[in-house]
């Protein structure tokens, strides 16, 4: 089963966000990145990493722009890519970026679903994500 486990929101000022995220919900910095396409800041509650970045260019920011301001796309931890992209592509998701490496290293695949939000799908999750959730069972009677 796929599970949500990577939500980017684009912002003017990562650093900014990063801190009201941390300061406010007690998010943890697990990374950041800063390349050709995005500046960012990673962070994860434990479960779920959010990406905090500004696009540098119209090209890796999509249809909404690099000044967009807001959730930009969702990732998906899933057991199989290449059966994820066949059910993403039968279901009406259209392809836009990105490929499976082959070297073990990080990568996400990128498509559109029927209304046009991009989706991340993955075999190898994000920093700071866990793919499989354990139950707290310490309020259990």
């Amino acid at each position: 089963m796929a599970k949500l486990r990577h939500i980017t929101i684009t912002v003017p000022d990562p650093e900014q966000a990063a801190q009201f995220y941390i300061d406010t919900f007690d998010m943890k910095r697990v990374g950041g990145t800063d390349w050709a396409n995005a500046k960012g800041v990673y962070l994860s509650d434990g479960t779920v990493n959010l990406a905090l970045l500004k696009y540098k260019n119209e090209a890796s920011a999509g249809d909404r722009g690099a000044d967009f301001v807001g959730i930009h796309h969702l990732g998906f931890w899933v057991d199989d890519v290449g059966e994820t992209r066949k059910k993403l592509e039968s279901n009406g998701g259209k392809y836009w970026m990105g490929d499976v490496k082959h070297d073990g290293g990080f990568y996400e695949v990128k498509y559109f679903d029927p209304q046009g939000v991009v989706v991340d799908i993955t075999e190898h999750g994000w920093k700071g994500a866990t793919k499989e959730v354990i139950p707290d069972q310490s309020n259990e009677s």
